[in-house]
């Protein structure tokens, strides 16, 4: 529960060792860069070096996706070659026999294509017993192929003293397939008249030959054959593929992981031509060991400090936290990180999520599959919200005892709690009600003291004696709820009349007045200029501001009535199933029972567990936290494929 201590570090080194240097910040593994400072001054510029491996890996990229090669991390130790250039040349080695038939098959495949639409006009016209290559060769005859429709036929007897004869081979019910002749010197009229009658005409290619049965039997000859050549070629082209996917993609991560180095090489900073400045950040405990690996260069020269000792850095925030609280993490990241001097809520999400949320899901069984079903997606996949799951599913369990339901059945587990010594179980949910929402409130307002010390505290720490004093969530608004909530239980509880004038001065009113002069009185302890304003605007804006935080703590107690009505609603979604299933009879009875369960953890699970977080972030986090941090990212997270020696 804690944010990790850093030290700032900066390294000065020769351009000729920036790669080197930057080898070795990547395989420690903890090294944050920062971009370069550009108030420097003019002798500080940036590195405007163009990419050179990125072309070579759009056109890899590009290349995998036409293959269908997935790509895959590989350890690139056997790929020595360095440059671009290089890598470039092995790459293509291995791509052009590939692309080359890869390019034949398209061929194949677009010929293949063509020659069966071929086939199929060759199918209409089986019936001309002429060679066709006689045909295309005629010089006084024109020859037209192609296709009439049926009512279009008898329009030709209107030109019959026109010089042209219409051979017809097929007929399929629309259209009559045939060709037509011509003298050459009147083709251009007669073309004219077969188009008015609707005449599609075909092109037949050149290796059409022989009649038209011998044309049609030797482009399925051609198409058998091609086909058998097609597969032969995807065959090897797979035989390839297989035999060189394992170095495409040791190549491929070498590519990725210079260009990445590459790319770093936009955050430093370059000094008078030819001394380069790196500045970044490692974690406290392995800034000796960082510093250590630079030893064996000696135009390398690294400076290392505690972070807490120059306020101008802004450092980034590395969060470190226990088993149990770690997953909670992303919660926080969700939200914002802290600063580097801030206060990491991640423990104290952790606690009261879980806490929550095992209120308000009170199941034994059902948090057993909660946590079994969140420890399988941890364990499986590395995912945070699996281990979430697992512990509010312990959460849910450990209160769905104390509740003593069962996957709905309420009285499962009394003869377990007879032979702990209690006369029935401990708590009756339905029995309870008010107990459970006066509970909901007594909660919510622990949660809210706890946070408003929490405020205090931070604001101590940081010097800021307005927020830790003046403010709602200050010592001021602490007492001015603390004294508002205990008169009122006083007289509405518990029979006592604490209001007295005594008490509403000193613990109401003056604690109000603290508030509404909250910036006067922190600009005097902070000796600061008090800013300008008219009196009017003063008391107007600042009056409203105090009401809204009066209005805001009671809106914020009675928000976490919510987890009691969680608590009856889950409580009276169970006794539905149940109703149901008493209603389906013996037969049906189990299958609702089941389908009930299943249908109240996925949808009631997800709607608490939306609430929760909502508490979290509302009720909880805006009283004290910022989350303006930015994470701290070692530069082994941005460069993918990097290979540690």
């Amino acid at each position: 529960m804690a944010i990790e201590k850093l030290e700032a570090v900066d390294i000065t080194c020769y351009i000729e060792d920036l790669n080197e240097v930057l080898k070795k910040c990547c395989q420690s593994g903890c090294f944050h860069i920062e971009p370069p400072d550009s108030s420097k001054g003019d002798k500080f510029k940036l590195l405007n070096e163009e990419n050179p491996y990125e072309n070579i890996i759009t056109e890899l990229s590009s290349f995998f996706s036409k293959v269908g090669i997935k790509y895959e991390e590989k350890n690139f130790d056997s790929i020595k070659e360095e440059s671009a250039a290089e890598l470039s040349v092995i790459a293509d080695e291995i791509k052009s026999d590939i692309l080359k038939n890869i390019e034949h098959t398209e061929e194949l495949s677009e010929d293949i294509k063509h020659r069966r639409q071929v086939a199929m006009y060759l199918s209409h016209l089986e019936g001309i017993d002429e060679d066709y290559q006689k045909l295309f060769s005629c010089k006084n005859v024109s020859v037209r192929f192609g296709k009439l429709p049926i009512e279009s036929y008898e329009k030709l007897s209107y030109h019959k003293d026109k010089p042209f004869i219409f051979n017809t081979y097929d007929n399929d019910g629309e259209y009559y397939w045939g060709m037509y002749l011509s003298p050459s010197s009147m083709k251009d009229e007669i073309d004219d008249i077969f188009s008015e009658l609707y005449f599609e005409r075909i092109r037949l290619p050149d290796f059409v030959e022989g009649t038209g049965k011998d044309a049609k039997i030797n482009n399925e000859k051609v198409i058998l054959s091609e086909r058998e050549e097609l597969k032969t070629l995807k065959k090897q082209i797979d035989e390839s593929i297989d035999k060189n996917k394992e170095k495409l993609n040791m190549i491929y991560s070498k590519l990725v992981y210079l260009s990445g180095m590459f790319e770093l090489r936009r955050e430093v900073a370059l000094y008078d031509d030819k001394y380069i400045l790196i500045k970044g950040y490692v974690p406290s405990k392995n800034s000796k060991e960082f510093t250590s690996q630079f030893k064996e260069l000696d135009t390398v020269s690294v400076i290392s400090r505690p972070c807490e000792r120059d306020n101008r850095l802004n450092p980034p925030t590395k969060l470190k936290n226990n088993i149990f609280a770690e997953p909670f993490s992303m919660f926080v990241e969700m939200y914002g990180l802290p600063s580097h001097n801030g206060f990491d809520p991640t423990m104290l999400v952790a606690i009261t999520y879980t806490l929550l949320f095992g209120l308000m899901f009170a199941d034994l069984g059902q948090g057993i599959i909660i946590a079994i079903a969140g420890a399988f997606l941890w364990h499986a996949k590395k995912n945070k919200l699996g281990a979430i799951l697992e512990r509010v599913g312990i959460s849910s369990a450990v209160f769905g005892f104390i509740f003593g339901s069962v996957f709905g059945f309420e009285h499962l587990l009394d003869p377990v709690f007879i032979k702990m010594g209690f006369e029935e179980k401990p708590f009756e949910v339905m029995d309870n009600i008010n107990t459970i929402l006066y509970g909901a409130i007594a909660l919510g307002v622990v949660f809210i003291v706890i946070t408003i010390i929490i405020n205090i505290c931070i604001g101590f720490k940081q010097k800021d004696y307005e927020r830790a004093l003046f403010s709602n969530n200050g010592i001021a608004g602490l007492v001015f709820f603390v004294a508002i909530l205990g008169g009122l239980v006083g007289n509405l509880l518990l029979g006592m009349n604490l209001l007295t004038p005594i008490y509403v001065v000193f613990l109401i009113v003056i604690p109000a007045l603290l508030m509404f002069f909250r910036e006067i009185l922190g600009c005097l302890l902070m000796k600061k200029p008090i800013e300008k304003v008219g009196i009017g605007d003063f008391i107007a804006s600042n009056f409203f501001e105090v009401f809204e935080f009066g209005l805001g703590f009671a809106t914020n107690t009675l928000s976490f009535v919510r987890v009691g009505g969680f608590i009856l609603s889950h409580a009276g979604m169970m006794s539905v199933v149940m109703l149901l299933a008493e209603m389906a009879g013996k037969s049906g009875s189990i299958l609702v029972i089941i389908l009930g369960n299943i249908f109240v953890i996925g949808m009631e699970g997800l709607i608490v567990g939306i609430q929760s977080l909502r508490l979290e972030f509302y009720e909880v986090f805006s009283r004290f936290y910022d989350g303006d941090g930015r994470a701290f990212e070692p530069v082994n997270m941005k460069i993918k494929n990097i290979n540690s020696k």
